[in-house]
């Protein structure tokens, strides 16, 4: 579960200090949104996903892009209000800044969350006799991510939450994730510190691990580090060219959460999402090439 946007990405030389104009060398918009990437990821990485969302009268596309790329997207609701924006910032190495505006994300309610969560793991019992994985990120409402935490955990559904961006959850919803997975920034705001060695990621998995089941901490090309039960490893990251880092964090959540629901242990799933990352980069724009088709919404 989690948010649909339309991502207007800008190519830039470097990113824009206080007061200064840059000018861009290109401009694209395509299907993007942690929820909606990470739900792309898991279905391309095998999994049976359906995708809880929200979107507006103007988010067709995306909603058609997700079910092209395998997702049954039947529980995205269509609201009143404008499909959620974010305005990506590339500069020339391949890193970027982001910043969103949630727009219909901000609709999608706690009592549609738990309806479809219930639901679907009912469902997945039924068909395969275990429970699914339920997946989770922080740009839709907070009430929303922690009624699908509860409501996941109470009907026995193993909880991967990305805590991205990051916000405060109670306890209780930290307790229950297996695992809680961050980036170093967002490990420093979980913690109160500074989070930017290798060190500091140990230190930091470790004590995420005691406030939930697991814990990874992703480091971009530094791999990621997982910690469980008082121990800790660290995952290398792979040396690939980089082309856009957009939706790499992304590829990787939804591959380990897809790994995780074909029962594969924590450590292998990591080094499978490392592996997904890697490929990410080597592409533009938040979600993988369609194999179907078209991925940019000007070609749609």
């Amino acid at each position: 579960m989690g948010s649909i946007n339309r991502d207007l990405t800008l190519r830039v030389p470097h990113r824009p200090d206080g007061g200064e104009t840059v000018l861009g060398t290109e401009a694209t918009f395509a299907p993007g949104g942690k929820g909606a990437n990470q739900a792309m990821a898991a279905a391309r990485a095998g999994a049976r996903v359906r995708f809880v969302g929200s979107a507006g009268p103007d988010g067709a596309p995306f909603v058609r892009a997700l079910g092209d790329g395998g997702v049954d997207v039947s529980a995205v609701e269509i609201t009143g209000s404008t499909t959620g924006l974010a305005v990506v910032l590339v500069t020339t190495d391949g890193q970027n800044s982001i910043v969103v505006a949630p727009g219909a994300n901000e609709l999608l309610t706690a009592e549609q969350v738990e309806r479809v969560v219930a639901a679907e793991v009912a469902a997945a019992e039924e068909r395969d006799g275990a429970a699914p994985v339920v997946l989770l990120q922080c740009e839709i409402p907070i009430g929303a991510v922690v009624d699908g935490v509860r409501t996941a955990a109470a009907r026995g559904a193993r909880v991967v939450l990305n805590l991205a961006p990051y916000a405060p959850l109670p306890g209780d919803v930290l307790a229950v994730c297996d695992p809680l997975v961050v980036n170093e920034s967002e490990a420093g705001q979980a913690l109160g510190r500074r989070v930017a060695t290798g060190a500091d990621a140990a230190d930091a998995a470790i004590d995420l691990a005691r406030r939930a089941r697991s814990a990874v901490v992703t480091r971009g090309a530094g791999g990621a580090v997982v910690a469980r039960a008082g121990d800790v490893t660290v995952v290398p990251g792979l040396t690939v060219p980089v082309v856009d880092t957009t939706g790499a964090g992304d590829a990787f959540v939804g591959t380990l959460a897809a790994r995780l629901a074909a029962d594969d242990d924590l450590m292998a799933a990591v080094r499978a999402g490392n592996a997904a990352g890697a490929r990410a980069v080597g592409h533009r724009g938040a979600q993988p090439p369609n194999a179907n088709g078209p991925t940019t919404l000007e070609e749609r």
